[in-house]
């Protein structure tokens, strides 16, 4: 008899393991809000300039979201609205003439124990001038 009490628990508890029980999440993460830029001002600086504060307009900016100065996050940004960002440029980052591209990052969101979330999504990119 408790033989087959056993079995009939293991074979309980292996129809409950490929049922998905124990399976990973199933649903992707959805788009996230996009942001966009519209203007950066200043737009441009002298090489060699310090303490460039640069303002980023546009729209849809998350309450966490960053800038990207030539693809990398500067930590110290700040958003002021969901139309507007700030950040000051590292004085190294303007030491040199060149361009550099300037974007927005909402970044994505978790799921829940079956997936979703949100994906992070990137702005359309601006150019900074370094004269």
């Amino acid at each position: 008899m408790n033989t087959m009490k056993t079995a009939l628990l293991a074979a309980l508890l292996a129809a409950g393991l490929a049922c998905g029980y124990s399976s990973k999440a199933t649903t992707p993460p959805v788009a996230g809000a996009m942001p966009a830029v519209s203007a950066l001002s200043p737009n441009s600086t002298t090489a060699g300039s310090t303490g460039v504060v640069l303002t980023v307009n546009g729209s849809n900016f998350n309450g966490n979201a960053t800038i990207n100065w030539k693809g990398t996050a500067l930590s110290n940004a700040t958003r002021v609205s969901a139309n507007q960002m700030m950040v000051t440029i590292p004085d190294s980052d303007v030491a040199a003439a060149g361009t550099a591209s300037v974007t927005v990052t909402n970044p994505g969101t978790p799921g829940g124990i079956y997936g979703g979330g949100t994906s992070a999504e990137t702005s359309n990119a601006m150019t900074f001038t370094i004269n």
